[in-house]
């Protein structure tokens, strides 16, 4: 492929007539496309400098730590290691080549400069930042002259909980290197710091990585379209009618919102309000490296007048994904515009929506078709649904009607619930299968503990240093009872009062 641009062939990458060549060699080519949108200079690089680096997330101290025996392996080798931030803000950098750090400075791909396409144009680890994919970027496949020196290989770093993008591992080298193992490298780098990550996180097990899907919006838990829950609180049923209206009007709808807050429900539901015959799809946007086969799956429904569809979790959709996907969506519509398929200023048939954590992180090419957005609020700012909601997952899942004592309705309903909906009917779930009525007792211990009564400060205190030494990596109760001078059958009596699971650790709401 040759971009109008110096006349530099790119080459792509994994070997001629494979389809991981053909999808690094698209990769590529839209990467320089955004580039020249972005007003990047062909000749040299000017990235912007940040004055400060903030070096007090997890994510940075265990990739530093990642880094640095990294490099004690490698120190004499011609090779240059950094972390970056999802921003492509270069974190720190590890190299024993003198020349090669030197000539790095001259580049400024050094700590507190950002590296991102829209800085720097087409690069290793800007590419990998905007597909979420590990990606090598050789001499002449850089966008800007001044960076044909080096070749660049880096992995995208994702919280091992959430799955949101953290930052990258980059490896830079000279163009006359090898690299054949540097993407290796920076994949076995980035996949240690957010194995690290996860093993001194107090948040939990790491999720498994979505694989994505397309389907029917059935669902065993609260269903999109399901048409069940009308009962519901006035911020959730505003949310719902002012989805309902712009997807009449024919706009493209972003639900944006909490993961687990509602925002596919909100759609499904919206969609079945504005176009009751229509059939809804939903897509779950996959781990990066099935993005493509998912791509081919489901986007020929696009076309079909018929169906509506809800793309889950547009924030993670790698930027070439979203611009064939924006591309297909404009392409669609001017064919019908064309066709005469409807009037001027009439609604088209094209009915689709996404949803996302905040449109900030969704690709650009996206966002510009996101005509409206609506805000989907957290369960916790919902109190008032969170009893009809219980009632429905015991419903679902006992096919009748559940009883609830007060005390836990108390209890579900003081809760913060930070996983959202998709944590409630979880709870809800696992209760209604041991009992007929849901007391206090079938719940889990936060919730128990949050349900007794109001702390008081210094109760509020007592909690707070007890679970800053549990949550010390490796630290027992019999560790926590030495540290705080009391005996270990105190410090268990203690956590019973205050609400404490010693196996979370996790800190109760104390409303």
């Amino acid at each position: 492929m040759k971009p109008d641009h110096n006349n530099t062939v790119l080459r792509s990458p994994g070997g001629s007539g494979s389809s991981e060549a053909s999808s690094g060699a698209r990769r590529l080519l839209a990467s320089w496309q955004r580039s020249q949108e972005y007003g990047v200079s062909a000749e040299s690089v000017d990235p912007a400098w940040t004055g400060e680096i903030p070096d007090d997330s997890l994510f940075y101290q265990c990739g530093q730590e990642v880094l640095a025996g990294l490099h004690q392996s490698l120190v004499n080798e011609p090779l240059s290691m950094m972390l970056t931030d999802a921003d492509g803000l270069v974190l720190n950098r590890f190299s024993g080549d003198s020349s090669l750090l030197r000539a790095l400075d001259r580049v400024y791909l050094a700590p507190g400069f950002a590296f991102s396409e829209r800085e720097a144009g087409t690069n290793g680890l800007g590419l990998a930042l905007a597909d979420r994919v590990p990606t090598l970027v050789r001499a002449e496949e850089h966008y800007s002259a001044s960076l044909r020196t080096y070749t660049c290989a880096a992995a995208p770093v994702l919280d091992p909980v959430t799955g949101k993008l953290e930052g990258s591992v980059n490896i830079t080298t000279w163009s006359n290197a090898s690299p054949g193992l540097l993407v290796a490298l920076a994949q076995s780098a980035a996949a240690n710091t957010s194995t690290l990550m996860s093993s001194r996180s107090r948040r939990g097990e790491p999720q498994p990585k979505p694989q994505g899907g397309v389907f029917r919006v059935q669902r065993p838990r609260l269903e999109p379209a399901s048409g069940t829950m009308r009962a519901m609180s006035g911020p959730w049923l505003r949310a719902f009618e002012e989805a309902t209206a712009a997807l009449s009007a024919g706009k493209v709808v972003s639900a944006v919102g909490e993961p687990g807050s509602g925002r596919a429900t909100l759609l499904g539901q919206a969609i079945r309000q504005a176009r009751p015959t229509s059939r809804i799809l939903c897509a779950s946007v996959p781990a990066p490296d099935l993005v493509e086969d998912w791509l081919a799956l489901w986007t020929p429904e696009l076309s079909k007048p018929d169906t509506a569809i809800i793309l889950e979790n547009a924030d993670f959709l790698p930027a070439w994904a979203a611009r064939e996907l924006a591309g297909q969506v404009r392409n669609i519509l001017r064919v019908r515009k064309q066709e005469h398929s409807f009037a001027l200023g009439a609604a088209p048939s094209l009915l689709w929506a996404f949803t996302a954590v905040d449109l900030e992180n969704i690709p650009p090419d996206l966002t510009h078709l996101a005509a409206h957005v609506v805000p989907v609020p957290a369960l916790r700012d919902r109190t008032a649904d969170v009893m009809p909601l219980a009632r429905f997952a015991a419903r679902q899942t006992r096919l009748r009607d559940l009883d609830f004592t007060p005390a836990a309705e108390r209890a579900l309903t003081e809760h913060a619930w930070p996983g959202n909906v998709d944590e409630l009917i979880r709870v809800v779930h696992a209760a209604a299968l041991l009992t007929e009525t849901i007391d206090v007792r079938h719940l889990p211990p936060e919730l128990r503990g949050a349900s007794t009564r109001k702390l008081t400060r210094m109760e509020v205190l007592e909690r707070d240093e007890i679970c800053r030494v549990l949550a010390r990596p490796g630290s027992s109760v019999a560790d926590a009872a030495a540290e705080l001078g009391i005996s270990r059958a105190t410090v268990y009596r203690r956590l019973a009062k205050l609400g404490i699971d010693p196996r979370s650790r996790s800190v109760p709401d104390s409303r």
